[in-house]
């Protein structure tokens, strides 16, 4: 990383949640779906619906709460989406059966996709002159935070009992409550659209729904190692279980060194659109090297594993540069919460299809269905430059700030 704290201090508040939120994030992300499937005994395909349903109804949440936090000022807004998803997660603890897990996790996804949808105008209010940069630093920030969290799902994975699995959840419980107490100390920020403005301006921009419809079909590249490659790894390879950590773990350093400089070589939409097409292949190799874990020894499978991490990881700066680009480089500042919500309805589509997809083409089919998904992550990026270029040619007809909305007062 260039430098090691923020410019200002609402900018190292925002990060400080950040962390506290991501070191919790990060025991759920290495190992959640295995606390489902493991813990708490559903099948993986359950596990792979129940999480579908759940990304669909955060999608409905996202653009409505990036409004209000447009209309009502973004401080309060996130922070509340922070309390929300501690206390959704902690009922986790008490899911024992099918239906009781859907809403649990519907409860804790929409939190979560509406709090993403919350954070962004305050992250291009405190961004400085370039909100993708500094956005691009919190991602870093939030892979040091995953890869901590990262280590004691390790641990919960090696031992693997009940109580192990239950102990991550308390952890991100008590992480989320943490990221709302600290987020108190960031100065509040004014409201950016007034509360008669168009509520539903970013639904109509069809260059940005179509970005959104691609980013979110390569944001099912954030499944593959949180989902995909712990399955296949305990169920189809020899290499050590202790591995689903460290797979994690070397995807977040990765990330955590070399994201921002990432991002700064991806500086205008255009820029975006050639990212995507890079991230694209990217995965699609990783994802052809994934299945030949199979049927070798466990050295070898840790190693072709490892391999194939770093090289999507790799696809992983570039898509996450891209989509930073794109998603403030094309929305008006004074409606940043509603587009940037609107927006994370691509991450809300991974996070609904992306692991029963995954699950029903990789881990299900096995060897073919791992080169079929590389293959889609592939289209999808040679898809991205033309669609920039459309949402680039309608930006300029139409003047940068379409939207007419007025600063509240």
């Amino acid at each position: 990383m260039p430098r090691l704290m923020p410019d200002t201090g609402p900018q190292r508040v925002l990060a400080l949640s950040n962390l506290v939120f991501t070191v919790g994030s990060g025991l759920y992300l290495t190992a959640g779906v295995l606390y489902f499937t493991e813990a708490v005994g559903l099948p993986a395909g359950q596990v792979g619906l129940g999480l579908a349903v759940a990304g669909l109804v955060s999608l409905a949440l996202a653009v409505a709460v990036g409004h209000l936090a447009d209309r009502r000022g973004a401080r309060g807004v996130y922070a509340a989406t922070l309390v929300a998803q501690s206390l959704a997660t902690a009922a986790f603890l008490s899911t024992a059966a099918f239906w009781p897990f859907v809403l649990v996790v519907s409860v804790a996804s929409a939190a979560k996709a509406a709090g993403t949808a919350a954070r962004s105008p305050l992250i291009r209010h405190y961004g400085g002159d370039r909100p993708q940069e500094f956005r691009a630093y919190l991602r870093a920030v939030t892979n040091v935070g995953v890869s901590v969290g990262a280590l004691g799902a390790g641990w919960a994975v090696q031992v693997g009992t009940v109580t192990s699995y239950r102990l991550l959840v308390v952890g991100l419980s008590v992480s989320c409550a943490a990221a709302a107490v600290v987020l108190l100390a960031l100065p509040p920020v004014a409201p950016v659209a007034a509360a008669d403005g168009p509520r539903r301006a970013a639904l109509r921009d069809r260059p940005y729904l179509l970005l959104t419809a691609l980013d979110g079909v390569m944001a099912v590249q954030f499944k593959v190692l949180t989902v995909a490659v712990p399955l296949w790894l305990i169920g189809a390879t020899a290499a050590p279980r202790w591995l689903v950590s460290g797979t994690m773990l070397t995807c977040t350093v990765i990330v955590v060194a070399f994201q921002v400089r990432a991002s700064r070589g991806v500086d205008s939409p255009a820029a975006g659109g050639r990212a995507y097409r890079r991230a694209g292949m990217a995965f699609l190799l990783s994802c052809s090297l994934i299945p030949l874990a199979a049927g070798v020894p466990g050295r070898v499978a840790a190693g072709v594993l490892l391999g194939a991490v770093v090289v999507h990881t790799v696809g992983e700066l570039w898509h996450a540069a891209a989509g930073f680009e794109v998603s403030f480089g094309l929305a008006p500042e004074r409606a940043t919460g509603q587009y940037l919500g609107v927006f994370g309805m691509g991450a809300g589509l991974a996070e609904a299809f992306g692991p029963g997809l995954l699950i029903w083409l990789c881990i299900d089919r096995g060897r073919p269905g791992w080169y079929v998904m590389g293959a889609l992550f592939a289209v999808t990026g040679l898809a991205a430059p033309p669609a920039v270029r459309w949402a680039e040619r309608r930006r300029t007809a139409a003047g940068p700030e379409r939207v007419p909305v007025t600063a509240a007062s």
